[in-house]
């Protein structure tokens, strides 16, 4: 059966056919769609797989880990920055090994459509001695995930499988299966040494998962997704990996000349790569992301082979590649280039009209007038875009819950007023310890949380901490008098700038959370209720 899937969508519907019993994710682009899709199966509806957003990508981690060790495949899904969050969990589960299978998905986002930074999780996959997988096509991401939670359970180790944003958000016709795999039977064969992570304990494990790797690498070599093409023209061999391969195809469509090694299982196949350096003259590594298989390459192949890619200048340093930058890296020429029409303006993001935070950044902003140097922490949502214009209400945007804790170390230092804009879905994914962090010690703070009941950024999937922010902010002992929830409507200005200065002037920690829908899942509400009222 053919389907045209999204990368995305063909990761999801390959762990379904695999045999998946949980996906575990955090929302974040270019990752979301997997378990969006997963959400939407009705086979994952009549086989009851677990796809509900986890709090945070550590979560997710821990979840599925607790699933395998109870013998059933999951899914865990991220983006690249998201690796950063669930690293705890990610680097140990090297040591406990698996029961059921474990696939870790990681979306890089090279050029930062939507990111911080151009963050390689390849690089966690040798941190931790874990096997990565990188697929180079749709059809290739959709069969690679049966032969991942296949070869997880074989080596009794999770996964690492890394796509791009391009990979996540190209559309192919991939090629599915008729029938899916039946779901693991629940079993009770993990072994409590293996999981206990006590020095003693994880001492025999490091020795036996260090040892593993030269299996994992000789499994690499021999890998039906690393192949070695033969080519007549030994003046330069290429190295291709992941969707890279796919560039470097398009740069010869009647077929290349040079030999070609393309990667997309490691650790990475040496005994390829030393046939290559042995057989060209030269080496030409093309890789999405950072130079991960060049840096390998220059520091363990022998060999007279003048080794090029990203740290020679041939390819850019930063940034996605295309089959254009490939072309001119290898000496072709490109093909016509288009100057930018000078008639369309610019136009840069800007938050919704309607959009609750505007009102929140209107009020905050009329009352800091009054205050000399204040400084405002913002966080990782829509909202960050009050940094431009016409707010530039905030002065950082560092990480996910970074808001609350920055403004409680600026306060540290002597800042006041020392204000934290976080939203909803941020604030339970890693603003809640800071909060408790700034609690304990009565920082000089206040923290604004900006509740549009929603993770809008990411395209209106689940907040986990919906009706539940009161509730949390009096758990983590914020006094009742400082702990505010108004309904930001400029009919409301007065009462909220009214609070807003109350409490900036109150010395100790205080919270105010103004809640509004999101004007754009309030719409699709609607839409929704429209729609089963003319059905009634």
């Amino acid at each position: 059966m053919k389907k045209l899937l999204l990368g995305d969508e063909a990761i999801a519907q390959g762990a379904l056919d695999a045999g998946l019993s949980g996906v575990y994710a955090y929302p974040g682009t270019p990752s979301t769609e997997i378990t969006e899709y997963i959400q939407a199966s009705p086979l994952a509806k009549e086989r009851g797989v677990h796809s509900r957003w986890s709090t945070n990508e550590k979560t997710a981690m821990e979840a599925a880990l607790g699933m395998s060790f109870m013998g059933k495949r999951a899914l865990v899904c991220m983006k690249h920055v998201g690796m950063n969050v669930c690293a705890d969990p990610f680097v140990n589960s090297g040591m406990t090994g698996v029961n059921g299978g474990v696939v870790v998905l990681a979306a890089d986002d090279p050029s930062m459509h939507s990111s911080q930074d151009e963050q390689d999780s390849r690089f966690y996959g040798k941190f931790a001695l874990i096997p990565t997988f990188e697929p180079s096509s749709q059809q290739e991401a959709y069969d690679m995930m049966a032969a991942a939670f296949d070869y997880s359970e074989q080596q009794k180790l999770p996964v690492l499988m890394r796509v791009t944003t391009r990979m996540a958000h190209s559309r192919a016709v991939v090629e599915v299966k008729n029938e899916a795999r039946k779901q693991n039977d629940m079993n009770y064969n993990a072994v409590a040494a293996n999981w206990v992570l006590l020095p003693a304990n994880a001492r025999k494990r490091n020795d036996i998962v260090t040892a593993q790797q030269a299996t994992l690498e000789e499994n690499a070599a021999n890998s039906a997704y690393n192949k070695y093409i033969e080519g007549k023209d030994k003046k330069m061999g290429i190295i291709a990996s992941g969707i890279a391969f796919n560039y470097v195809n398009e740069c010869f469509p009647a077929g290349c000349p040079f030999p070609v090694l393309k990667i997309s299982q490691y650790p990475l196949p040496k005994k390829l790569v030393r046939r290559m350096c042995d057989e060209c003259d030269s080496v030409m590594v093309v890789e999405e992301g950072q130079p991960f298989i060049e840096e390998m390459l220059r520091g363990v192949m022998p060999g007279n082979a003048e080794i090029k890619g990203r740290l020679t200048g041939e390819l850019p340093r930063t940034g996605e590649l295309t089959p254009d930058i490939v072309k001119k890296a290898l000496g072709m020429e490109t093909g016509q280039n288009f100057s930018s029409c000078e008639d369309v303006a610019p136009r840069p993001p800007a938050l919704c009209q309607g959009c609750g935070h505007r009102d929140v950044y209107t009020a905050l902003n009329e009352v800091l007038k009054e205050y000399e140097n204040p400084r405002v922490f913002g966080d990782i949502g829509c909202y960050t875009l009050g940094f431009l214009p016409p707010y530039r209400a905030i002065h950082s945007c560092v990480d996910m819950g970074a808001s609350i804790t920055m403004a409680k170390g600026a306060a540290d230092a002597g800042q006041w007023p020392a204000v934290a804009v976080i939203g909803d879905s941020t604030f339970t994914h890693s603003g809640m310890t800071g909060l408790l962090d700034a609690v304990n010690e009565n920082a000089n703070i206040t923290v604004i949380i900006s509740d549009n009941l929603t993770t809008a950024m990411t395209g209106g999937q689940d907040s986990a901490g919906t009706n539940k922010f009161e509730a949390i902010c009096r758990g983590l002992g914020v006094a009742e008098e400082h702990l505010h929830v108004v309904t930001p409507l400029p009919k409301n200005m007065p009462e909220i700038t009214r609070i807003i200065r109350e409490e900036i002037n109150y010395k100790g920690t205080s919270v105010i959370i103004p809640r509004r829908e999101c004007i754009q899942t309030l719409q699709r509400h609607l839409k929704e209720q429209k729609k089963a009222q003319e059905k009634k």
